[in-house]
């Protein structure tokens, strides 16, 4: 068992890779009353072909197959669900699916245990019939209508339309209705069988346990059906470095109208610690140059351009990545040029000194915060672990970096060229 620790948060990760290839992380986290599970697959929305590991043909699914399969593994065989069963024992449980990972998760101060078993049992129990595929059509249909008339959702998959040319990001992780609809339990074993195989797979428990019972209750859990040897092979289209549509304008039910400023990467082949740096480095200029603080949005605040504020993040993996900066505001073109020409002065002027240093600063510190939660921990661990990378060597990482990376970086992925805007406009009255 491998020991992985972090002097600094005075934290430490046991890892272990069982004979089954699974691997399992466990993190003691003393006086902590919640424990907390989660069991992920690095199996999202974007794994839409793949050369099957039983067969090796080529094969090609579904929209939406990922988050199909995710709600179609708390149906049990005996007909039961496996949310009943964890309000039981008094745990919460909980799934989510992303493009790039499915993970299943509890939490609960009491009978912890008993749920970990459960966790682990359910999702190797895949249970898909003719019946309750199809009733389960009907569910997730609904699913995407509602989300098909939901502002923020459309605003932000319309900027992902626009600077996407075939990668499968820019689909809905649920899908379309008509794509659902193709969905059968043979397709949902294919995939199972092969991204829901251990050692696609990974556990990580953290609270206030002992390691060797966490350790034997996985270990007698656990099984070895799915098992194969190999890579699995994703075939993945090759995105260009190049936006498909520069403006996508749609209108919905909203009073004030609503932006979204994408910035896509071009595409480059990084090493895990190049990737979590090329991260950070994104987060660094955004928290300067855009978020509560900044020159910008106190000049947007001030002028009563932007409701709310701007909302800025980064996206960063293996195969791609995207800046959004977005919010709502009574005249786009205004923002649209005050944040493009924030962007150009940087550029030529550098990121101030004490800028930088007061960011990295308050970057270190709501890193160090963000280890108060168990659940933070937990999916992170695991979102970067599939992404070759480690949570606790972030710290090290965002240390190391100077200024001049970001003046690299600006000048380098907040490039005109590669800048999208998608808009949601209130509807016109009739």
């Amino acid at each position: 068992m491998q020991i992985i620790k972090n002097e600094l948060l005075n934290e430490y990760v046991y890892h272990e890779k069982l004979h089954n290839n699974m691997d399992v992380f466990f993190m003691p986290k003393r006086g902590f009353t919640k424990k907390y599970a989660v069991l992920a697959t690095n199996y999202g929305s974007n794994d839409l072909e793949f050369i099957s590991p039983h067969t090796n043909e080529k094969i090609k699914v579904n929209e939406g197959i990922a988050h199909f399969l995710e709600h179609k593994m708390f149906e049990q065989p005996d007909g039961s669900n496996a949310f009943d069963d964890f309000a039981k024992i008094g745990a919460n449980a909980n799934a989510f699916t992303n493009f790039n990972m499915t993970a299943y998760l509890f939490s609960s101060t009491e009978n912890f245990e008993e749920g970990l078993r459960h966790l682990i049992s359910y999702v190797q129990e895949p249970y898909f019939t003719e019946e309750n595929v199809e009733k389960e059509k009907g569910i997730i249909a609904q699913e995407i209508k509602m989300y098909d008339d939901n502002p923020d959702w459309k605003l932000f998959f319309n900027t992902l339309k626009a600077m996407y040319k075939v990668h499968a990001n820019s689909i809905d992780i649920a899908g379309t209705v008509e794509s659902i609809y193709k969905i059968t339990p043979d397709e949902l074993y294919s995939c199972y069988k092969t991204f829901y195989s251990p050692s696609n797979m990974a556990l990580f428990v953290i609270g206030e346990l002992d390691k060797d019972e966490v350790m034997n209750i996985v270990k007698s859990t656990v099984k070895d059906e799915f098992m194969f040897d190999g890579e699995i092979k994703r075939i993945e289209p090759l995105e260009t470095d190049e936006i498909r549509q520069k403006e996508i304008i749609e209108q919905l039910d909203v009073s004030v109208p609503m932006f979204s400023i994408g910035y896509k990467d071009r595409a480059a082949v990084l090493g895990s610690k190049e990737l979590m740096k090329k991260s950070i480095v994104t987060e660094l200029i955004l928290d300067i140059l855009f978020k509560k603080g900044s020159q910008l949005y106190d000049k947007l605040y001030r002028e009563g351009l932007v409701f709310g504020g701007i909302s800025c993040d980064y996206t960063e993996h293996i195969d791609y990545g995207y800046t959004i900066i977005s919010g709502e505001t009574r005249d786009i073109e205004a923002v649209k040029h005050e944040i493009f020409s924030a962007i150009e002065s940087a550029k030529i002027a550098g990121i101030d000194e004490a800028d930088f240093e007061r960011a990295k600063k308050k970057k270190i510190g709501s890193f160090i915060k963000s280890f108060d939660s168990i659940e933070f921990i937990a999916n992170n661990y695991l979102s970067y672990y599939f992404k070759g990378m480690d949570i606790l060597e972030y710290y090290e990482v965002l240390k190391s970096i100077e200024i001049e990376a970001l003046n690299e970086r600006l000048k380098e992925h907040f490039d005109n060229d590669m800048s999208v805007i998608s808009i949601i406009m209130p509807k016109e009255d009739k």
